[in-house]
């Protein structure tokens, strides 16, 4: 590079005194912006997110940017070498796509920090299904939505899982207030709901209140029907989704995630949480023999029923109808797939199966329809029901049991229609819930036991910071006295290398040893507190704190 560079990117050179490093990744960032077309890095969010974590330095220069020629772009001169290292650090990133590898200072620092787990989100117990619905997202965009959550760095891990009853987002940070920010803008940004009327429905939890929280959802004990087994798999599949290449699950939350499925497994196992009718289908059949005498006004054995979809929902639907005597259900799908194998798994019910072109004949001639379809929009709405002389006629129950929602609200004020959606189900489960409560204790006694298992694990990161510092000491140690034993050593002309290779591993072999003991009793501590403890114990015996201070002071002495 020439000063012709620096003139023609209009950058004032500013005397300064950089290590020979961070001239180098100046020079590089440079190369690269020139490399690149002079492509404006300002545009770029992960450059822009890198500058505005440095802080304003005293003395900087910035270059203007020539409105006539957009490629004359500002380019910052810092006045620190942490400064410009750090956004010729970043420059470089952005251009070239390069992410680059933390030194082990940084992976120190961090891991001092520890990620404190979180939870934000909202479910059939605190929003209403109309706020539910828009936050709603389909499991293939996961991930997705977990990348574009850590995208800025404030969140450092995420995960999310959305279900008919439950959208939730849980998530690992260092700073709490700026990951809690960026969490709330995203949930503004995707339901376009303004902030107040998000944080009236959505609940916030940290640390060990996020993991309990997690525990009872994979238990089944914060579902709408207790105890039910569709909320497992759907946290089993968080985590599978969150270990995937594009996932955003990193050490922290993988491993809380995976203790949650053992949980949740390890409660079915041990309980009879999961026994009997467990589940929103099963509710849904449920209500719909509950009010069929009122809506009807004729017996639940007698009605037409008809089912829109044909997945999981429809799956346990059928199960739960048939144990009730079930003989014939019209299904409705987009396609013949799906129907004809639940027809096969189903070989003594008689499953008639329709397309979606037939579904307003269907409900024409059927007493109770149940929706549970992944359609974004309604399929049955009032105009709907009106334009096909549905309206006014015979009853009709329909029983939508998706989210988002199939049926339109405007249907309960149709003539002779009785819509129920998820939230109605809260009657039925009521009494499901009184049913249960002896296994529910049970089942918070072994979830406790599991969330202590993960509480006790994540506090024994905190050890690695010191694990580490006295491993550095041990071997700064080690090296210099091997180093003054090899000088003496090698004088000997009768010592081989072979024989100074096994003087090196044996210093090594003994201060691994030696080691071996006090980072066990780390590793070991059964409390917080104890584990702290032992932190500081060892922290002051072997002056892990002092060592580079005092190593700096007796250098000054000496000269």
């Amino acid at each position: 590079l020439t000063s012709t560079h620096f003139n023609f990117l209009r950058v004032p050179l500013v005397t300064m005194r950089f290590p020979a490093p961070s001239v180098q990744l100046i020079a590089l960032a440079l190369v690269a912006r020139l490399a690149s077309g002079f492509t404006p890095l300002s545009s770029s969010s992960s450059n822009v997110a890198a500058r505005s974590s440095i802080a304003p330095s005293v003395g900087a220069s910035t270059a203007t940017t020539t409105s006539g020629n957009p490629l004359m772009m500002p380019i910052k001169m810092v006045a620190t070498n942490a400064e410009a290292e750090a956004v010729a650090v970043a420059d470089v990133e952005a251009v070239m796509g390069q992410k680059r590898k933390k030194t082990k200072e940084e992976r120190l620092k961090a891991a001092s920090k520890g990620l404190q787990v979180h939870c934000v989100g909202l479910s059939i117990h605190h929003a209403a299904v109309e706020v539910r619905e828009k936050l709603a997202i389909a499991e293939a965009e996961w991930n997705a939505a977990s990348g574009d959550i850590c995208s800025d760095g404030r969140v450092a891990e995420a995960a999310v899982l959305s279900t008919c009853n439950r959208f939730e987002i849980y998530y690992a940070a260092t700073d709490a207030r700026q990951a809690a920010a960026r969490i709330t803008e995203y949930l503004a940004e995707r339901s376009d709901l303004p902030v107040s009327t998000l944080r009236k429905n959505l609940f916030m939890l940290s640390g060990d209140d996020a993991v309990w929280h997690l525990m009872r959802v994979a238990g089944g004990l914060d579902s709408l029907v207790v105890g039910e087994g569709q909320i497992l798999s759907q946290v089993r599949q968080c985590h599978l989704h969150s270990i995937e290449e594009d996932g955003c699950g990193g050490k922290v939350l993988s491993r809380l995630l995976n203790g949650a499925v053992a949980a949740g497994k390890r409660v079915r196992s041990e309980t009879a949480i999961s026994k009997g009718s467990v589940s929103i289908s099963s509710a849904a059949v449920e209500l719909s023999e509950m009010k069929c005498a009122d809506d009807l006004s004729l017996p639940f054995s007698e009605a037409r029923l008809a089912a829109i979809g044909a997945g999981k929902m429809t799956r346990l639907l059928i199960t739960h109808l048939a144990s009730r005597g079930l003989e014939r259900i019209t299904i409705v799908n987009r396609s013949m797939a799906r129907p004809q194998e639940l027809a096969e798994q189903f070989p003594d019910v008689d499953i008639e199966i329709k397309l979606t072109d037939d579904l307003y004949d269907v409900i024409g001639r059927s007493d109770i329809v149940y929706t549970a379809t992944s359609c974004e929009d309604y399929i049955v709405t009032e105009a709907l029901l009106e334009e096909n002389g549905l309206a006014g006629g015979r009853p009709l129950m329909l029983v939508d049991i998706s989210v988002p929602r199939n049926v339109g609200e405007d249907c309960k004020k149709v003539p002779s229609v009785s819509a129920y959606n998820v939230d109605d189900l809260k009657a039925v489960v009521a009494r499901n819930t009184a049913m249960r409560q002896k296994e529910m204790i049970e089942a918070e006694a072994l979830l406790q036991e599991e969330a202590a298992a993960f509480v006790g694990w994540r506090e024994s990161l905190a050890a690695v910071p010191a694990i580490n510092r006295l491993r550095e000491k041990a071997e700064t140690h080690r090296q210099a006295e091997l180093k003054k034993c090899t000088r003496k050593l090698s004088q000997n002309e009768n010592f081989s290398e072979k024989e100074l290779e096994a003087v090196e591993r044996l210093s090594r072999g003994i201060v691994n040893k030696l080691l071996h003991g006090p980072m066990s009793h780390l590793r070991r501590s059964d409390s917080v507190d104890g584990r702290q403890a032992a932190v500081r114990e060892l922290s002051d015996m072997f002056q892990l704190g002092e060592d580079e201070t005092a190593r700096n002071g007796r250098g000054r002495r000496k000269r």
